[in-house]
């Protein structure tokens, strides 16, 4: 049997009727950059998340670096981050010319551990000497949500502005001392990424940035568009990071869906969770399940950890299963980053977990069949 990873086919075909009627609203109103349909997702992604404002850009990337820009992160500057990520997290620092901090990770979660943040920052005169510490960038890694309270806190107390990474994650919810708030709404700035792959997934790339504060949203706007305001006359240097009509509309069509397919992608980890019980293959730990709410994770990703983790994906691979490695070599230990200084045993949770862990298809369309066919594949 034939278990692929992902199966955009399946979603697609459920919503192809909506899907062709939008896009040929756009083709027909010949309106492709910014208009009423971008205005229309960006309204309904902040209501979606809680916030004031959301604006749309080009990718979850940019979205992340146009966050660190419109907050003026530059040179000497320190952004306190994860090392067991996707590379733009680390990636959108650098190109500002400002230094990325690591800090290790909870290995239950995956998340950034707030503990070891606190540890990180009082190293800062010893360690990083000549950095100012400026922001915090955690990552919502996988779907569910850092631990949010512990993490403001410690940013409170050392005067750090916060930038959530919540590309994997827009829906998920975080149960904190001050009620249930979502994924990108915690912070002053939260970023989302709409690549294909994602619970809420594009026809290519798109991205959205979502805050409540005026000014950084007024920041963002100018920013996504070159700096111009008005047009012709630049008031700061930005970049083309305008997300496209069409990409809004196929996404707005989708966000409607996105509390099912969250559901669905749930019932397939409970299903998971129960068969992989008392075995060698160690299910995710959804820290906030018995929190009384509902989008405790919303699992863009189900990751395992399993000991000869490369024999493993062999295996699945000759069965016809898809399967993948997020991510197999820790930030801190790229090449590109070799500059700041890391060392192979320096963030001992990323390194372990980059070892072991596995992905394994999850999305809404799996059906308890093919389900059964990765389970017994792997536990045999």
């Amino acid at each position: 049997m034939n278990v692929p990873m992902l199966d955009l086919k399946a979603q697609y075909a459920s919503i192809r009727e909506e899907i062709r009627k939008v896009i040929d609203d756009v083709c027909d109103s010949q309106y492709f950059i910014n208009g009423p349909k971008v205005a229309a997702f960006e309204q309904n992604v902040a209501e979606y998340c809680g916030v004031r404002y959301a604006v749309g850009v080009s990718s979850g990337s940019d979205a992340l670096l146009a966050a660190l820009m419109a907050l003026d992160v530059g040179t000497g500057d320190a952004v306190f981050t994860t090392p067991y990520s996707f590379f733009a997290t680390a990636g959108s620092i650098v190109r500002l010319g400002a230094t990325p901090v690591f800090v290790d990770i909870d290995p239950r979660t995956f998340n950034i551990e707030p503990e070891r943040l606190r540890d990180t920052i009082k190293s800062m005169p010893t360690r990083f000497k000549g950095l100012k510490p400026k922001v915090l960038l955690p990552v919502h890694l996988y779907g569910q949500m850092a631990e949010m309270d512990s993490l403001l806190d410690i940013a409170r107390e050392y005067g750090l502005k916060v930038v959530e990474d919540a590309a994997q994650a827009i829906g998920a919810e975080y149960p904190g001392r001050n009620g249930t708030r979502k994924a990108g709404s915690m912070s002053d700035v939260g970023c989302f990424s709409f690549f294909p792959s994602k619970n809420l997934g594009g026809f290519g790339d798109g991205g959205m940035v979502v805050t409540d504060d005026e000014k950084i949203a007024a920041t963002m706007r100018t920013l996504r568009d070159h700096g111009q305001d008005p047009r012709y006359y630049y008031r700061m240097i930005g970049g083309n990071f305008r997300l496209d009509a069409i990409q809004a509309a196929v996404l707005d069509v989708k966000l409607r869906q996105l509390e099912s397919w969250h559901d669905g992608r749930r019932r397939n980890a409970d299903r998971y969770d129960n068969a992989f019980e008392g075995t060698a293959a160690s299910s995710p730990l959804a820290v906030y399940r018995k929190r009384g709410i509902t989008n405790y994770h919303i699992y863009n990703q189900y990751v395992i950890r399993i000991q000869e983790r490369d024999k493993m994906v062999e295996k699945l691979t000759k069965a016809g299963i898809g399967c993948a490695v997020y991510y197999p070599l820790p930030l801190h230990q790229q090449e590109c980053f070799k500059q700041f200084g890391y060392n192979e045993g320096d963030m001992l949770n990323s390194e372990k977990a980059a070892r072991e862990t596995l992905a394994l298809p999850i999305y809404p369309e799996l059906t308890e069949e093919m389900q059964d066919h990765v389970v017994k594949t792997i536990t045999s």
